[in-house]
């Protein structure tokens, strides 16, 4: 009769598995929507001034170049 023993692995390499396992994935899933959340959201004036004028290479790209007669507010 075949006999089954469990050996216990403390918290702290259960852990470590566990973020060796996951970690790149959910690496690449948090980038992907940070990136989809500033792709949707770079149209709010709040994220475009706040965030996205600031970038060193994109900055040029956000920022506003209508002159001040033509808004409406």
């Amino acid at each position: 009769m075949a006999r089954v023993s469990f050996q216990q692995t403390s918290p702290a390499r259960f852990a470590s598995t566990l973020a060796k396992q996951w970690g790149p994935t959910l690496g690449i899933w948090g980038v992907g929507a940070g990136t989809a959340a500033l792709f949707l959201l770079s149209v709010t004036p709040v994220v475009k001034k706040g965030f996205l004028v600031n970038i060193p290479l994109l900055g040029n790209y956000y920022e506003d170049k209508t002159p001040a007669s033509d808004k409406p507010f």
